[in-house]
């Protein structure tokens, strides 16, 4: 199985120019590739609701850790794991009956992010958006693990 991360947008911003140790290790961990143990390297989960923001954001950023740049090193790689828009739909039409929706707490856009990283592997995202990773950590029917510092999530195992 990949070892694959959701990084929200709100993480990923600060790859450009991370400001503390634990930021640096997360982008270390993921821009390191050793071909001879495969899955083992790091994946990043992705949709394109997800690329949007990420080219928004970083578009203009000229740092080797800006997240576009990461996503291009990966892609060539073979390390991405994409959740397409149809993926998104069906798990939303199943999934997300009126009573979950009622219990969300992020915002609308949040609600297609959801989806990606319960498709995922490893269920695993980071976010500074408590109530997105309240939403990972606490839907129904699932066992995901969602944290708002990288530091709180064991991405690296």
């Amino acid at each position: 199985m990949p070892k694959d991360i959701f990084i929200d947008n709100t993480i990923a911003k600060n790859f450009s120019n991370p400001l503390d140790t634990s930021y640096k290790r997360l982008v270390a961990w993921l821009i390191k590739y050793d071909p001879a143990i495969g899955v083992d390297n790091a994946h990043l989960v992705l949709s394109q609701k997800l690329m949007g923001e990420y080219i928004s954001t970083a578009a203009y950023s000229r740092s080797d850790t800006n997240i576009v740049v990461i996503i291009d090193k990966l892609t060539r790689q073979g390390r991405r794991i994409w959740i397409s828009n149809q993926q998104i739909k069906d798990f939303k039409q199943r999934y997300f009956t009126k009573r979950i929706v009622r219990h969300l707490r992020s915002n609308a856009k949040d609600r297609d992010h959801i989806p990606a990283v319960l498709l995922s592997h490893r269920k695993y995202a980071l976010s500074i958006d408590r109530f997105f990773v309240h939403g990972i950590n606490h839907f129904p029917g699932f066992v995901a693990q969602a944290a708002t510092r990288p530091e709180d999530l064991p991405y690296e195992t």
